[in-house]
């Protein structure tokens, strides 16, 4: 089948950064759906195994984690789907990605595709959708209040892919005051399109923007990108016993000290908990990912798909990685068809 992968990880203006190659069709066992990919979308994840990972020697490393595809083979487990069904995922970072013709997945991680949308817009949603929801309602706990606290959440990196979706999710399923960050005009249009109430510039101080709102203190504080930088800001913002989450690696050291006196509870969140340590919830992302794609097929939210390239191969790959690198993305990239 063909795939694109790597075998020295580094920068991607290298030659053999991402190389067209031909694998063995894999076989599904136990609880596995073989996909035949349609679609594909590039997430910083990617981005990150890609400099750092070394697979085995004389292997490929294969990257993508968030697919579209039909089920063409079930393991001998399987119970949620059969051949022809169609599927969108995120997969698991322990096992090989999905830039490949076909892909094994655990039944347990993966939805039914929103029928409304084609497989490109599809493949925008999972993995930033399963980040989205986890951070929200699982480790923050939006749905139960704070104390005093203004009734509002601040999302930090609106436009990118998981604010994006973040910002949707909150207007469809929340009463919260929505107050995202951008920095440009066209990401400033884009987040109040998709729910924002409020726009702040994550390049200037944000406690002080956020009290010239007059709202109050923010009872939450997701932070998807850049929280080393505005660390100090949250603190100074977020209302007292508030609760702060956030998905990126803070460059060096993390003083977290600076919320004590508050008593703001941090929340780490990583997508792929659940299916490196096969954790007794691990059927919830299957669950979130059907309950997002009715949410879609009823008009309550969108596909984040901003740019589609054509075919799967590694030029488009090479391409979407250095655009997501380049910290200009909005929305979501997505590579269509072998």
């Amino acid at each position: 089948m063909k795939a694109i992968g790597y075998q020295t990880p580094g920068a991607i203006d290298r030659a053999d950064a991402l190389q067209d190659i031909t694998l063995p069709r894999p076989m599904p066992q136990g609880r596995d759906l073989l996909v035949a990919v349609r679609a594909v979308s590039v997430n910083p994840v990617d981005t990150k195994v890609r400099r750092s990972a070394t697979p085995e020697p004389g292997q490929w490393k294969v990257l993508g984690w968030d697919a579209v595809g039909e089920v063409v083979e079930v393991g001998p487990d399987v119970t949620r789907f059969r051949p022809g069904d169609q599927v969108y995922y995120a997969g698991s970072i322990t096992r090989p990605g999905a830039n490949a013709e076909f892909h094994l997945v655990d039944e347990r991680i993966v939805g039914h595709k929103p029928a409304s949308l084609s497989d490109a817009e599809a493949a925008a949603l999972p993995l930033t959708a399963i980040t989205a929801w986890e951070a929200l309602f699982d480790r923050l706990d939006i749905r139960r209040p704070v104390p005093g606290a203004a009734n509002a959440i601040l999302v930090i990196g609106g436009a990118g892919g998981v604010g994006s979706i973040t910002i949707q999710l909150l207007r469809a399923l929340t009463d919260l005051t929505i107050i995202a960050t951008a920095s440009r005009p066209e990401t400033e249009t884009w987040v109040r399109e998709l729910g924002a109430h409020h726009v702040i510039n994550h390049r200037k101080p944000l406690a002080e923007q956020v009290a010239a709102l007059g709202i109050g203190a923010p009872a939450f504080v997701f932070s998807t990108t850049e929280t080393d930088q505005h660390l100090t800001e949250i603190a100074a913002l977020i209302a007292v016993q508030g609760r702060f989450a956030l998905i990126d690696d803070p460059k060096g050291p993390v003083d977290i000290s600076i919320f004590k006196r508050k008593s703001v509870s941090i929340h780490w969140e990583m997508m792929f908990t659940r299916s490196i340590f096969g954790t007794t919830d691990i059927e919830d992302q299957a669950r979130l990912l059907d309950a997002v794609a009715k949410l879609v097929d009823d008009g309550k939210i969108r596909s984040t798909l901003t740019e589609v390239l054509k075919p799967i191969n590694a030029p488009n790959l090479i391409a979407a990685h250095r655009l997501l690198e380049s910290g200009t993305a909005r929305g979501k990239i997505v590579l269509e068809g072998f």
